[in-house]
């Protein structure tokens, strides 16, 4: 291919002709996890088996393919096949902890492109949401499909939509941005006037290619010039940074990509990595770090240079960097740092590539002079020309004279930009956009919260490697309601760490007054970031200081080398002072997550040397001083007798609630749920025996309920009592509340979490086989697909050949999070399976008062039929009526983070009015 290039599908033949021994390199994990080469010809190849596929499917030129694929080595040739194709892809992520958002999303996305096809792998197709009307096949279809030659590629006109990218993934409402072929070809050429590179270069990507800087600087630029591409997993490098360095000195890397936020995680590494004599990294040939996605501090970037300048970094290798999806990501590129920016607490970003013009605009989009602050607006090949299928948008975005609206607000200084915050009202967190608005409208719907009078919105303290989120709100409570108040703050805290993955850095109480807003009724939230940082609201941040410290409990000293570690990992995962954590806090209390577990197992690993740390023991001993006890006594002594009892709320004056496992055993499930009964009441859940060395898992399901029975009366001699069963427990329950009315006691709640009174025939449908299937996908080990299909294919082999080839399937960050390994996972299993066995004993008989029944989509059938005809047979087990409450989710998720919100609020109720202790 001799002539220039007139459409991105040229960039990969060319590449394939000219640069044939160069290409893909994918990676299986981190350093040292073993890779796969793939050539451009054998890209080019892989593309066109997908391309047959696709074109058997009857699909035409300008058709939109959505790519939701995470495994770079089916993304990237299925882009291809697209491109060779003519048809328009349109990368996506998918939204897995969130089935609700992600069926909105699929919506959303099916109506704005027409009804594309959806192309995603075996895995993930079992996890999509079911939608009435959704095309969708998978990589191993089509390529059984496919078959006959393709044909020659289609010639697309220069100006035609070359690919989708979507502005928020985790929306149901993204605008999907248009980039010509023009718009990439145009932007690759211009970058390449800044990187330089060439066939001998190596470039790292780590992003997933829904993100627009993955797909365009770490893959076409380099597709462009023919030089060596390295993909690593996301998670690899952002469950162990140090990762990011060991592939770049693995691979020789001479250019990649990354935010400002992992600079910093670097930093923090540094240390550790230095003493490690085994840490041989060679940053020699890594000739530059774009980084953008957030402004890079000054302090950071310098720190980070510095620091690994030991291992022969370049100390001009970092570039600061500014690009949108709009602007087919980097378009502006500052190579002086950090010599350009002495003083500065943010770097500036540079000077725009050839042919992108740049301007500072005011209110009314008049350029402003040098040093002036306005909008940013950019003009220039590279830019979108819009928005697919939403003409309002698309018109909002640019100026009456054709210059586009970035919303961010900046000045340049001597012809370089200097961004100095946003006009649109986002967080960018880690290099991720969050939109306020997403999580206003989950935080809105909270007992405790002023709907009107809610507002997220970013802050950064001076030297902050990455923006921190804020969150206001007006609490209806009164004052003298400490219990409420305190219990609003940590459901508020629960709720964004379950929704954002991260907890807010400061939660403010307000006065409506203390609202500016805007005479259509918005709230003005970069005002309230002004008078935040100009040192605003402090009285409000002293009240919720001063709360938190009398619900805690007050203050004890962490006594000792151990409590003092464990005082600062709790005051690392909660955003605080080490001398705020006191040594009876509890890990729960202060606003722990299932989520946070895994960070706490690693961070006590990596400094106290504790590397098998079980889940279990952070869940039984959770203050600083009770963990630091259970880590320091010798091994085999100071065991303590089984207690079902884990009690993971403890706070709260109301009655407690006792929840019952599901058949699984473990108590896991309920972490997130405790989470919102802080200051109400406490929260106990009982864990089955057996999961501990020496236990022996129950005999029959008489001395489970009688074990039960007694733990609950030990920490409750009387009642009334409030009780649930999530599942299998739900039965339990009931049996529970029929020994203790036996008793003469009062059980005044009784919840059954979706389940019916007759468990016997699901017990009968379940073999070990069945079971540990079961497990695994409870666990999300596995998918549905996988769920489905394995109890046939495993039930030839050896047991122990099962359950390893169950955990081959799982991911390596899940099984760590979970702490097991096949001797855990066996054991696990096999008490799950004696648990069933106790099931399937079991009839139902007596009666209780009355019960309130959850019910949620059920694990078949319809919600309808399994209401009416299952689980309303628990009238024949009562002798009032029972209510009948519907909760969102599915069996699984009712309690999982996108719903445990919703879900907690309706628990809370329904067992405050049986207990008559509502407000």
């Amino acid at each position: 291919m001799t002539h220039p290039p007139e459409i991105i599908s040229d960039l990969l033949l060319r590449a394939a002709e000219r640069h044939p021994a160069n290409g893909i390199r994918y990676c299986a994990g981190g350093s040292g996890a073993g890779h796969r080469d793939q050539s451009h010809t054998e890209l080019l190849h892989e593309a066109g088996r997908l391309l047959a596929g696709l074109r058997a499917r009857g699909l035409r030129p300008r058709d939109k393919v959505v790519l939701l694929l995470e495994d770079p080595a089916e993304f990237l040739p299925a882009f291809w096949a697209a491109q060779l194709g003519g048809f328009v892809p349109c990368p996506m992520a998918p939204l897995r902890t969130d089935r609700s958002r992600w069926a909105d999303q699929l919506g959303h996305v099916d109506a704005l492109l027409d009804k594309p096809l959806v192309l995603t792998d075996a895995a993930l197709v079992a996890e999509l949401p079911l939608l009435d009307g959704l095309a969708v096949t998978t990589t191993d279809i089509l390529r059984e499909a496919g078959g006959a030659p393709v044909g020659e590629p289609h010639r697309a006109a220069p100006e035609d939509v070359a690919v989708l990218v979507l502005t928020s993934g985790s929306t149901g409402n993204a605008k999907a941005v248009e980039l010509s072929h023009a718009n990439l070809l145009a932007s690759m050429s211009a970058k390449n006037g800044y990187h330089r590179l060439t066939g001998t270069d190596t470039a790292l990507n780590w992003v997933s290619f829904d993100h627009v800087a993955a797909l365009l600087e770490c893959h076409l630029l380099p597709l462009s010039v023919g030089c060596r591409q390295v993909h690593a997993p996301a998670q690899v490098v952002l469950g162990d940074p140090p990762e990011f360095l060991r592939l770049v000195s693995e691979h020789r890397v001479t250019m990649t990509f990354t935010p400002n936020f992992l600079l910093g995680l670097l930093n923090t590494a540094a240390e550790r990595i230095a003493a490690d004599e085994h840490e041989p990294l060679d940053l020699t040939r890594l000739r530059h770090i774009v980084s953008g996605g957030e402004a890079v501090v000054g302090a950071t970037g310098r720190t980070f240079l510095e620091r690994y300048a030991r291992y022969g970094l370049d100390p001009a290798a970092l570039w600061p960097a500014f690009g949108m999806t709009e602007t087919c990501a980097g378009s502006v590129y500052s190579l002086g740092f950090p010599h350009t920016d002495e003083g500065r607490e943010f770097a500036n970003l540079g000077t725009p590539v050839d042919g992108l013009r740049i301007r500072i605009a005011d209110a009314d989009d008049r350029p402003l002079p040098g040093g002036e602050v306005g909008e940013l607006q950019l003009n220039g090949p590279m830019i979108t020309r819009g928005y697919h299928n939403d003409a309002e948008a698309t018109a909002a975005a640019f100026t009456a004279d054709g210059w586009f609206r970035s919303g961010d607000l900046g000045l340049i200084d001597e012809g370089r930009l200097t961004l100095v915050g946003r006009s649109k009202d986002s967080v960018i967190v880690n290099g991720v956009n969050y939109f306020s608005h997403e999580l206003e409208t989950v935080l809105a719907r909270l007992d405790g919260v002023d709907p009107s009078y809610v507002a997220a919105f970013p802050t950064r303290p001076t030297g902050g490697d990455t923006e921190q989120l804020v969150i206001a709100f007006h609490c209806p409570l009164p004052v003298e309601d400490e219990a409420g108040r305190y219990r609003t703050l940590a459901a508020i805290r629960s709720t964004t760490v379950l929704t954002w993955g991260f907890r807010p850095a400061l939660i403010l109480p307000l006065a409506p007054e203390a609202f500016p807003k805007t005479s259509l009724g918005k709230i003005q939230r970069a005002l309230m970031r002004r008078r935040l940082e100009a040192g605003g609201y402090g009285p409000e941040r002293r009240e919720v200081e001063a709360l938190t410290a009398r619900r805690l409990g007050g203050y004890i000293a962490p006594a000792g080398p151990t409590e003092r570690v464990l005082a600062g990992i709790y005051a690392e995962l909660f955003g605080t002072d080490p001398a705020r954590i006191s040594a009876v806090a509890s890990f729960f209390d202060l606003g722990g997550t299932s989520l946070d577990i895994l960070r706490l197992r690693g961070l006590v690993a990596e400094r106290l040397g504790e590397r098998d740390l079980p889940v279990v023991t952070v869940l039984t001993a959770p203050t600083v001083r009770s963990l630091a006890a259970r880590l320091t006594q010798p091994r085999g002594l100071g065991e303590t007798a089984y207690d079902p009892i884990v009690p993971m709320q403890t706070g709260g004056d109301r009655t407690p609630l006792f929840c019952v496992h599901p058949g699984v055993g473990e108590v896991l499930v309920f972490v997130n749920l405790a989470q919102y009964f802080v200051g109400d009441r406490p929260f106990h859940a009982l864990r089955a025996r057996g999961f501990e060395e020496g236990e022996k898992p129950f005999r029959t399901f008489e001395e489970m309920v009688d074990t039960y029975v007694d733990a609950i009366r030990e920490r409750q001699p009387h009642g009334p009592y409030a009780l649930a069963g999530y599942s299998f427990g739900a039965a339990v329950a009931f049996e529970i509340a029929k020994v203790l009315q036996e008793r003469g006691e009062r059980v005044d709640f009784l919840g059954s979490f979706n389940l019916p009174p007759h468990i016997k025939y699901r017990m009968d449908e379940l073999d070990f086989v069945e079971t540990a299937v079961n497990l695994a996908f409870f666990l999300a080990l596995i998918d549905k697909r996988q769920a489905a299909e394995l109890p046939g294919q495993l039930r030839s082999l050896p047991q122990d050949e099962r359950t390893a080839r169950l955990l081959a399937l799982a991911r390596p960050d899940r099984i760590a999070e979970l702490d097991l390994d096949q001797e855990k996972f066996a054991a696990w299993a096999e008490l799950a399976d004696r648990l069933t066995g106790l099931g399937q004993s079991y009839r139902p008989s007596g009666s209780v008062r009355s019960m309130t029944v959850f019910y949620a989509d059920p694990l078949r059938g319809t919600k309808e039929d399994w209401l009416a005809n299952e689980l309303r047979r628990w009238d024949d087990f009562t002798e009032e009526p029972n209510r009948y409450v519907e909760v969102p989710g599915e069996h699984y998720t009712l309690m999982g983070p996108q719903h445990v919100a919703a879900f907690q609020a309706i628990l809370r109720k329904e067992i405050d009015r049986a207990m008559g202790e509502g407000s």
